[in-house]
């Protein structure tokens, strides 16, 4: 297509535009499509001062939310309210229970030392139970109860299993026995 003909084209097409604002401002559809949105009969809402209530506003500005202590995305019932008398009358809120204790190691497993591979493996904690020994890496399980999470420098921390509870051991300074051969 030469430029002639494309000059042409653009000149028909503004022609036709013309045209169509044209008949369309003429024959008053848009007075139409309003009327068909809008109600012509509107009254407005009687209220006795439009004004701005400053002091409304402000009031519910410095409200503050206190939740009842329900999980909203739980099904279990929410947790019982019981006024705390002692520290301030007027506070109300949800009876706590207490944590649990954290776990410990049973019995006279103790955490007597750690070390490494000379090629550069992971630490390696040793652990004893009387006359066993036990030598474990970060993430082995021990007594097949709890899982080691970090060897430290003075202290073990390990993971109870069944329940999720974490809990850590100190190094022991006592002297642990060779076992008997």
């Amino acid at each position: 297509m030469n430029e002639k003909t494309k000059g042409m084209l653009l000149v028909g097409l503004v022609v036709v535009a013309g045209l169509v604002w044209y008949l369309e401002t003429k024959s008053g559809s848009v007075a139409i499509a309003t009327s068909q949105f809008g109600d012509l009969n509107y009254k407005p809402l009687a209220i006795d001062n439009p004004a701005l209530q400053r002091e409304k506003q402000e009031a519910s500005r410095k409200t503050q939310y206190k939740g009842g202590g329900r999980d909203l995305f739980s099904l279990a019932p929410p947790p019982p309210v019981v006024e705390h008398k002692e520290e301030h009358p007027t506070q109300v809120g949800p009876l706590q229970p207490a944590p649990p204790p954290p776990p410990s190691l049973p019995g006279n497993v103790k955490f007597f030392g750690y070390g490494t591979v000379p090629n550069g493996t992971a630490k390696r904690a040793f652990l004893s139970d009387g006359d066993q020994i036990f030598i474990v890496a970060e993430g082995d399980t021990l007594l097949g109860r709890f899982r080691v999470v970090k060897i430290g420098n003075a202290n073990l921390d390990f993971e109870e299993i069944a329940s999720g509870r974490r809990g850590s051991t100190a190094l022991s300074e006592e002297p642990v026995a060779a076992p008997a051969s």
